[in-house]
């Protein structure tokens, strides 16, 4: 490995600072600021590139000889332990295509703009379901517990066919398999409760089929049982706690920033107000994971084949090249007129995020609705006292405690 720095290797994952907890880690930001590629060691002692620049990070994510599948043996893993039973049972966000494709284009007409657009009615019937629910008889509550998770949550259950009863479990589950401090065996463990979870209910979905993506998975004849469980697993874990922790984050951060708010409640300024929030908070603090196939060349860098390559999303979407050069405020700081479309806070390439259009109207629903019908919402700790999750793979909070 080549070095496009002289600076000593950053050790993966990188802490969060209390200072700034709606920012990437500080190392990240130093890192971003001196070289857009630099060395970086794995948990487990294994050198890997960081990307950290928004045009690296796009190419590498849209370069097919950087590989996705976690089954190669130099794909850079931010958990050390047993590489072959960590990486059994991959979802196809973990696949090369054309095994990816071929998975991913079973379920792709389940999130396409138009299919979520019909579902923005019972979106919002659930968003104030949720509500309702949260300020009947109180002036206080968590947001996290008793908002920003149930909204997601009942959704990606509907679409799914999962009990919505059964969310308890599976938000126990995917805790452990998003928390960075979890051991292997932790994590295969929780995964394999998972996927035994879904292995069982698709099996009752082959036997009754109905309405929902695990039953159409199930009546195929081309896929096995094991493969519908492990696309199951990646959207039932991705649809809830993703989008719970972007309602939270940017209901903690707005209310710092009230004079933004404003900027939720015009149906013409409302899109573009998610998509800054989604640049500016972009959840993935510890990145996306690649293993370059070839040598490469990139930015004057060589990665040669074999080298693992960590591409940080958070901070190429404050590349100050492609989001700080017209805008009234810099790039680190939060903007809702700000033209964010360009951001990667959903990846890129054949990869990217499968239910974006999801996200983007559970959002979009779900905080217009929040301070429109609660104007008077407010903290009722100081935010030096907010608990965030820094330990995990998806950054988010622990809980957020308002008042209205």
């Amino acid at each position: 490995m080549t070095s496009s720095s002289t600076a000593p290797a950053i050790a993966l994952p990188a802490r969060h600072s209390a200072g700034c907890p709606f920012g990437p880690p500080p190392a990240y930001v130093e890192a971003a600021a001196t070289a857009r590629l630099t060395q970086a060691t794995m948990p487990g002692g294994e050198p890997c590139w960081l990307a950290t620049g928004y045009t690296e990070v796009r190419a590498i994510l849209s370069d097919r000889r950087f590989s996705s599948d976690i089954r190669h043996p130099s794909f850079p893993l931010l958990v050390a332990g047993s590489r072959e039973r960590i990486t059994e049972h991959p979802t196809f966000l973990n696949l090369d295509d054309p095994e990816h494709a071929r998975l991913r284009r079973m379920v792709t007409g389940d999130f396409l703009v138009k299919r979520i657009q019909a579902m923005r009615p019972d979106i919002q019937r659930i968003t104030d379901e949720a509500l309702d629910a949260m300020t009947g008889g109180r002036t206080e509550a968590d947001l996290v517990a008793d908002f920003a998770l149930p909204i997601p949550s009942l959704v990606i259950c509907l679409l799914l066919g999962v009990p919505y009863e059964d969310h308890e479990f599976f938000q126990r589950v995917s805790r452990a398999l998003l928390t960075q401090s979890s051991s292997p065996q932790q994590l295969l463990d929780a995964r394999d409760e998972m996927l035994e979870y879904l292995t069982e209910l698709t099996a009752r979905k082959r036997a009754e089929p109905q309405d929902d993506i695990l039953s159409r998975l199930a009546v195929r004849d081309d896929l096995t049982t094991r493969q519908i469980a492990s696309t199951g697993f990646l959207l039932l874990v991705g649809g809830h706690e993703t989008t719970a922790n972007m309602i939270s984050l940017s209901t903690a951060l707005l209310l710092e920033q009230p004079e933004q708010i404003g900027r939720l409640a015009d149906p013409a300024t409302l899109p573009g107000a998610v998509e800054e929030l989604l640049r500016h908070l972009t959840i993935i603090h510890t990145g996306v994971a690649r293993v370059a196939l070839e040598d490469v060349e990139l930015g004057g860098t060589t990665i040669r084949a074999g080298e693992g390559v960590m591409a940080m999303l958070s901070t190429a979407n404050r590349d100050e090249e492609l989001f700080g050069s017209t805008d009234r405020r810099p790039v680190e700081e939060l903007d809702l007129d700000r033209d964010a479309r360009r951001h990667l806070a959903f990846g890129f390439g054949v990869h990217q995020c499968l239910g974006q259009p999801l996200a983007r109207a559970e959002l979009q629903i779900a905080l217009a609705t929040l301070f429109r019908r609660l104007p008077g919402l407010r903290l009722t700790v100081p935010r030096e006292e907010l608990s965030f999750r820094t330990d995990s793979f998806i950054y988010g909070m622990h809980s957020l405690p308002i008042a209205w």
